[in-house]
């Protein structure tokens, strides 16, 4: 799968994510969605990390990096983009687990990063993604993360 690939390319912005999940700032992880292959389970998203960031405040304001977890949960979510746009828009995604994390490389103020997301297994009661996250081509983070597929009034 290509970013130059305009037949699969179907580009989300941010007022449609927000369409989407039901996370607010400053939960909303993801900026835009750069390609999305149906047929694949593949998507690829953006988050722009700013110093602007709530966060910085705290995690190590003389030496600001991204939370590793918020990265995770970045790559959840659009998880949870390609869930819905699979067909699954009367549920939610919820966080069930996290395996096989690895932090290759942090995420730091003014950095661009890519999230690569691949449905292994989705279904109607939820299912399971491998994710990676790469800033400037180089590998940052990847894990497994399963989810369960869930009511709003359910949570």
């Amino acid at each position: 799968m290509s970013t130059e690939d305009s037949t699969s390319k179907t580009i989300l912005n941010i007022k449609q994510i927000r369409d989407i999940l039901p996370h607010r700032y400053p939960f909303l992880l993801v900026d835009r969605v750069i390609e999305l292959d149906l047929e694949t389970n593949n998507i690829v998203a953006i988050k722009c990390v700013s110093m602007n960031e709530e966060f910085f405040q705290g995690h190590f304001p003389q030496a600001p990096i991204m939370p590793g977890v918020l990265i995770l949960e970045a790559l959840a979510q659009a998880g949870g983009i390609l869930i819905h746009q699979k067909g699954f828009q009367e549920k939610t995604a919820v966080l069930l687990s996290v395996t096989k994390a690895k932090f290759r490389r942090p995420a730091l103020p003014g950095d661009v990063i890519t999230m690569h997301v691949h449905g292994q297994h989705l279904s109607s009661k939820g299912g399971k993604v491998q994710a990676k996250a790469k800033i400037a081509g180089e590998l940052a983070v990847e894990a497994e993360i399963g989810f369960a597929l869930t009511s709003f009034e359910q949570i």
